[in-house]
């Protein structure tokens, strides 16, 4: 199997379509799509499917992928060896965390990685969804239960406090009244901060509920009720208040896991390092 062929898998992976690949290359499209075909033929594998989203990897080709990209880095290495430049990181790294945690905790944290870094790419997908590290839907993944995928490398992150917040110069959870709740929508009802609030406030009804911890926080500072947020969230948003409502909601610990094939990646093991120090700070 010949690197250069690696190389055009890569490419197209990245691009998703042969033109791109071969933007990327700077060979033309129609060598790129001929020496894609060689190699699947070598490999005896479809890599990848084509259709009208363009070139998605197959299953055998996200099993490899990993692969090639070590076979990349070793491949940079030793070209930088031979011209004397120290080592310096490149490529693409796809993150998944919660909506909040990615705008409110990693983004502040990956804009330094990136000054330092500035020849690797971060793609931070923010979803409610459990992307699949085994087929590369993601490089690394950050979420609040442990990963019971097998092969996963994992460790916590960090543990994060919930408080109960208030609109600023409303009196909402000063008295035990029927305040409005903002609350997790229905399909996150068994979340400990969820059933914590409920036993607080029996009564209350829910004003609002949305998977988005960003929309319930905007809600919250609109006045509509009572909110329970990760602490890094409600003390940056603008308009809200913590309030004491005799004890502190459960918080929760943050985990982040990656395919153990990718534990030799050099530009992944430096930002899962360098984002738990920045946490840890």
């Amino acid at each position: 199997m010949e690197w250069s062929d690696v190389r055009i898998f890569l490419a197209v992976a990245r691009a998703g379509s042969l033109g791109g690949a071969a933007r990327l290359t700077g060979q033309s499209q129609p060598t790129m799509g001929r020496r894609l075909r060689v190699l699947e033929r070598e490999a005896g594998q479809a890599l990848f499917q084509r259709g009208a989203q363009g070139f998605v990897l197959t299953d055998e080709g996200a099993a490899v992928l990993a692969h090639a990209e070590r076979m990349e880095e070793e491949a940079l290495g030793f070209e930088r060896r031979l011209a004397g430049q120290p080592g310096e990181m490149e490529g693409m790294l796809r993150v998944s965390s919660s909506d909040w945690f990615g705008v409110h905790v990693l983004t502040p944290i990956f804009a330094g990685f990136a000054a330092r870094h500035p020849k690797v790419t971060i793609e931070l997908i923010t979803d409610s969804r459990l992307f699949s590290l085994a087929r590369r839907e993601a490089d690394l993944v950050f979420r609040i239960r442990r990963f019971e995928e097998a092969g996963v490398v994992q460790r916590k992150a960090v543990h994060i406090d919930y408080r109960v917040y208030r609109a600023v110069g409303t009196t909402h959870g000063e008295t035990r009244d029927d305040v409005p709740l903002i609350t997790l929508d229905t399909a996150y009802q068994d979340f400990p901060d969820v059933a914590w609030m409920r036993k607080k406030r029996p009564t209350a009804r829910i004003a609002f509920g949305s998977n988005s911890r960003e929309a319930q926080a905007r809600m919250c500072a609109a006045g509509i009720g009572l909110a329970v947020l990760p602490a890094p969230l409600g003390d940056a948003m603008p308009g809200l208040e913590a309030v004491d409502l005799g004890d502190a909601p459960p918080g929760r610990d943050v985990w982040v896991g990656f395919h153990q094939d990718m534990r030799r990646l050099g530009r992944l093991r430096t930002l899962v390092d360098e984002t738990i120090a920045a946490l840890a700070r």
